[in-house]
C-alpha cells in the first residue's frame, strides 16, 4: 500500500483545514487507518484512528472535539478534518495503515500544517 497525504498549508489560529490521504496498491479497505503528527524537535504522536469501515474512531485528548477522521473505501481515501486550529497543531501530519492488526506498517510522506498565531 502506498499512501499519499495532502491538504496541508499555512493557516491562522481558529481556521479549519482538511487533510486527505490517498491509498494505492493493495486493497486497503480492511485496514485500520490513522493520522499521526510530528512537530519540529518532538516525537511523532498519535492524532486519530478509524477502523476499517469507519464505524469506530478515537482521538488524542489534544484534538478531541476539534478534529474528525473519516474514510471513503470506494475512493480509497482517508480524511482528517481539523477545526479551530491552534499554533500547537503545527506539525507534519502523516497517514498510516495497519494491514495485519499488528501495528502501523505503512506510512505516507507527510503534509505540513502550520498554524500562525
Amino acid at each position: 500500500v502506498q499512501l499519499q497525504a495532502s491538504g496541508g498549508g499555512l493557516v491562522q489560529t481558529g481556521d479549519s483545514l482538511k487533510l486527505s490521504c490517498a491509498a494505492s496498491g493493495r486493497n486497503f479497505s480492511p485496514y485500520a487507518m490513522a493520522w499521526f503528527r510530528q512537530a519540529a524537535g518532538k516525537e511523532r504522536e498519535f492524532v486519530a484512528h478509524i477502523n476499517w469501515n469507519g464505524g469506530i474512531s478515537y482521538y488524542s485528548d489534544s484534538v478531541t472535539g476539534r478534529f474528525f477522521i473519516s474514510r471513503d473505501n470506494a475512493k480509497r481515501m482517508v480524511f482528517l478534518e481539523m477545526n479551530n486550529l491552534k499554533p500547537e497543531d503545527t506539525a507534519v501530519y502523516y497517514c498510516t495503515a495497519d494491514s495485519e492488526g499488528l501495528g502501523w506498517d505503512y506510512w505516507g510522506q507527510g503534509t505540513q500544517v502550520t498554524v500562525s498565531s
